[in-house]
């Protein structure tokens, strides 16, 4: 899979986390009421929430598993690992964005917007966030069904945020995250096939 531009750096991936955590301090201390720390304690006891989003994550981790093959032949599938492709996945990278966008946009998202917003304005301003990502440049069906799955993904994230917690909201995106990186970056190192 051939990879165009510049890489983008864990620098930059780690910058745009802490200013999404920065913008979710900046909200929560204007249009939340106090204890700011509600936002972190609502929900499931931490320890709960912790084991609940790490269940998440295998659960999410064994299906990616199961699905991988057939997945990966899709064209979308293809055109996700190309634009994520430009992410510097050398190392433990996927890791460390997985959490820092696991922490900065759930805090963003679920912590300090949708209980402002709701849940379907923060899920499209999540969608809509993923935009440049995923190179959404021309309206098609790849599009449209890739803006549906981000749009699920967003409601689900905010539904666990909203009856668990955010912290587990925090764990299975970020675990979504490490499992869908590490996928990506196989998928562009592994040597192209030759049809023949």
């Amino acid at each position: 899979m051939k990879i165009e531009g510049a890489k983008v750096s864990l620098r930059h991936q780690l910058i745009i986390c802490a200013v999404f955590c920065a913008l979710a301090v900046v909200i929560i201390l204007l249009f939340h009421e106090k204890p700011y720390s509600s936002v972190f304690l609502v929900g499931f006891p931490l320890q709960s929430q912790l084991l609940i989003g790490a269940a998440f994550g295998a659960v999410y981790w064994i299906a990616a598993r199961l699905g991988s093959r057939r997945i990966a032949r899709q064209k979308a599938t293809q055109h996700i690992a190309e634009s994520y492709s430009r992410l510097d996945l050398t190392g433990w990278n996927p890791l460390w964005i997985a959490v820092a966008a696991g922490v900065g946009e759930e805090l963003f998202f679920r912590g300090a917007l949708q209980p402002i917003v709701g849940i379907w304005v923060a899920s499209v301003l999540f969608v809509l966030v993923h935009i440049r990502a995923y190179r959404w440049n021309q309206l098609n069906p790849r599009v449209l069904l890739q803006s549906i799955s981000i749009l699920a993904v967003g409601l689900a994230l905010g539904l666990v945020a909203m009856y668990v917690g955010l912290l587990a909201a925090m764990i299975v995106h970020a675990a979504m995250d490490v499992v869908g990186l590490y996928a990506i970056r196989r998928m562009t190192s592994a040597p192209a096939t030759v049809a023949g």
